[in-house]
């Protein structure tokens, strides 16, 4: 197991309780250092899907960019990864190898694959669901990788609502899928169902001209990738009740809805596949009040390999009930930083949604409280994007929403509000 990354997992919370109280909430900070140069040990299996929207919407300039995305994925991948390029309309079809296989990456498959991304042109509609499915039947070959999908789109799903939350459910636990948006006629919520159901992320690319280097960022970070599937691991006690699992950072994901059941009161939520990284996640438990001066495990955390039950790391979620209003009304910083930047998110989204609606009140009153807590919490880029939305006079406070908005900064302001900003340093309070 010399190639093995190392696991820490560090537990942020305020353990006091007021008599009475019940609900104990945790930030988990779970690091990776990855695994040790590749030089002294053997890469990770790997499988990559590179999809391609090709639907008659990407004529012109766009699929010349997409073609130059597609082969720069390609050069990316390291010598040995299993991959294929798909080609999606409203089928999907593979473009490379011809055997509907993954073919192991070399000098000469990717050339060969270059060449037949080159001859990509654009025609038909559009249908996501279609284009996960068949990556997903390619990946399936390969159970022991770390598997994974680049998807681009410039045009919006023509598939049913029903025939893609099917092909999402299905595809939901096999592999990770990243989506990019390109240009301002794709809609947001469809490629955040992708990120969602695949534990995945999804950006905007608002300039075609950039979008050889999202592929190169993402497949970069695809190959770094040393630890397949792992999950969190989370006991709570008999008569408690676990709310809900988050992940809050470097993205907002809800994993609540995902657990699987390993006993009564065990659940494994699936995190993905790991490299050397950072990311923190919420827990909320609720338990039954207890006496004054008494302490229980409220949780215990730990980070599995499901398949061998092999534990990377573990602590504990800890409640203790006092009378000391002090101690139990002081909330801990990162929990409080977390539930800020995931209010800003609801904030923003419902913002955006009633304003699609035309209910402007509901819009205006949600996108400017967005535009002051962002500022609180130091996300300049978030309130720069406000501002083009929202309208707020600095004296008066009176808000307004902007008549005129570029498409383009409204999807931006959509798809960066699950990125979440770091706690600053200082000290952790609680």
């Amino acid at each position: 197991m010399g190639d093995e990354p190392t696991f820490t997992l560090h537990i942020d919370q305020n353990k006091y309780l007021p008599l009475g109280g019940r609900e104990v909430h945790a930030i988990l900070t779970i690091s990776s250092t990855g695994s040790p140069t590749a030089t002294t040990s053997v890469p990770a299996e790997a499988a990559e899907v590179i999809i391609v929207d090709t639907s008659g919407s990407m004529s012109g300039g766009k699929i010349r960019e997409a073609r130059q995305a597609a082969a720069t994925a390609v050069e990316g991948l390291r010598d040995g990864v299993h991959f294929a390029v798909v080609a999606g309309t409203d089928v999907a079809r593979v473009v490379y190898p011809r055997d509907r296989t993954l073919v192991r990456a070399s000098r000469a498959t990717r050339q060969e694959a270059q060449n037949a991304i080159g001859r990509l042109s654009a025609n038909g509609g559009t249908s996501i669901g279609e284009w996960l499915l068949l990556a997903n039947q390619l990946l399936s070959a390969h159970p022991d990788a770390i598997r994974h999908a680049i998807l681009m789109t410039d045009g919006q799903n023509n598939e049913s609502a029903d025939r893609f939350a099917a092909a999402l459910a299905r595809c939901s636990g096999a592999f990770v899928c990243d989506s990019l948006g390109v240009g301002s006629d794709w809609v947001p919520a469809e490629l955040r169902k992708v990120a969602d159901a695949l534990l995945g992320t999804f950006d905007f690319v608002r300039d075609q001209g950039d979008l050889a280097e999202f592929f190169r960022r993402i497949t970069r970070s695809s190959m770094s990738k040393t630890v397949a599937e792992l999950a969190m691991r989370v006991w709570v006690p008999q008569a408690a009740t676990l709310k809900f699992v988050k992940q809050v950072s470097p993205t907002l994901l809800d994993l609540t809805g995902k657990r699987s059941d390993v006993n009564p009161l065990t659940g494994d939520y699936p995190t993905g596949s790991w490299g050397a990284e950072e990311r923190e996640y919420h827990l909320c438990v609720e338990v039954p009040p207890g006496q004054v001066g008494s302490e229980i495990r409220a949780g215990w955390v730990k980070l599995v390999r499901p398949d061998t039950q092999e534990v990377f790391a573990s602590g504990n979620v800890l409640a203790q009930w006092t009378d000391d209003l002090a101690q139990s009304t002081r909330i801990n910083r990162k929990v409080a930083h977390y539930t800020g930047q995931a209010e800003l998110h609801e904030l923003i989204q419902e913002g955006l949604s009633a304003r699609a609606a035309g209910a402007v009140d509901v819009a205006t009153a949600r996108l400017a409280r967005a535009r002051q807590l962002a500022a609180e919490s130091g996300r300049e880029d978030t309130a720069r994007l406000l501002d083009k939305v929202v309208e707020v006079d600095p004296r008066s406070g009176t808000a307004r929403l902007r008549r005129n908005v570029d498409k383009a900064d409204e999807i931006e302001l959509d798809t960066g509000s699950v990125r979440t900003s770091r706690l600053r340093q200082g000290g952790e309070g609680g």
